[in-house]
């Protein structure tokens, strides 16, 4: 499953170009960030939804085939490292299967982390 083939002009369409129970999962990971980052720009970056604070990246999601990828930059995921063993990662990237709910605290979580990481900036 891939979005749609032309660029979306907005979260709200790239969300929508997945199939419905995706979208369901998109908008989690939406809320959940926009809950604890309320003051992080929401747009489109690479691609995907992606969201910043005092003009510096914050964190980012995407919907794949098989799985919802998050990207808290790489300070992000250290800081998680033993929370996040469970998943597949990278670097700067893990990803959440789309048969299991997603960890929405611990997305909370990190999310909450990198805020505090950009403020203190």
């Amino acid at each position: 499953m891939q979005q749609m083939k032309s660029t979306p002009a907005s979260v709200d369409e790239y969300i929508a170009s997945f199939p419905k129970d995706v979208q369901g999962k998109l908008q989690q990971m939406r809320s959940t960030i926009r809950q604890h980052a309320p003051e992080a720009i929401e747009a489109l970056a690479y691609g995907m939804p992606g969201y910043k604070l005092n003009k510096k990246p914050l964190v980012y999601f995407g919907g794949f085939e098989k799985h919802i990828g998050f990207y808290a930059t790489p300070t992000g995921h250290e800081a998680f490292k033993n929370e996040l063993s469970p998943y597949k990662q990278g670097k700067g990237s893990v990803q959440f299967p789309l048969d299991q709910p997603l960890p929405l605290e611990l997305i909370a979580e990190m999310v909450k982390f990198r805020v505090l990481e950009e403020m203190g900036r």
